[in-house]
């Protein structure tokens, strides 16, 4: 009886391991059908990079507006397309759409001119545009606030006693 079992379990156990050795070959066998297909041939084009034309409003200085891009290559397809494009309708415009500057804090406020100032540098210019360097801004300060009298004759007490002293 035991010799029965003895030959079932053997006979299990080699259905089983050669199961195990099937599935073994066979996911070895899908791995290198997948390393022997040829990789696709990468074609070399031509086609040199889009320089583009500053952005041209539709109507007016600012606002919705058009630019044009062109490309060389005898085998290009596209050697020409338009795109969209926006200028601002602010100050910035002024520097041109196509050039954003990194701009420190604002000066202090210039009494004869009654402006302040500060200047940005170029952090990138868009589609190949012609931008300058550094660029300086000045606005309007603002409201000025004069001392009242009573704060200025404190500060005039404060100067005069320190100015005694020495």
């Amino acid at each position: 009886m035991q010799s029965q079992q003895y030959l079932q379990q053997r006979r299990k156990f080699a259905a089983v391991f050669l199961a195990f050795i099937f599935i073994l070959a066979a996911v070895d066998t899908a791995e290198a059908g997948k390393k022997e297909k040829p990789e696709k041939k990468v074609k070399k084009s031509d086609c040199g990079e889009w320089q583009w034309s500053v952005c041209v409003p539709t109507s007016g200085d600012c606002g919705l507006g058009t630019r044009e891009g062109t490309r060389t290559g005898a085998e290009c397809k596209q050697t020409m397309k338009t795109q969209r494009c926006k200028i601002p309708c602010n100050w910035k415009k002024q520097f041109g759409a196509e050039c954003k500057y990194q701009f420190q804090a604002w000066g202090e406020c210039d009494l004869n001119t009654a402006l302040k100032t500060r200047t940005g540098s170029l952090k990138r210019a868009l589609h190949n545009a012609d931008c300058q360097k550094t660029v300086t801004i000045s606005k309007p300060c603002g409201k000025l606030t004069k001392p009242k009298p009573q704060e200025k004759a404190e500060w005039t007490d404060r100067r005069e006693k320190w100015l005694q002293r020495l």
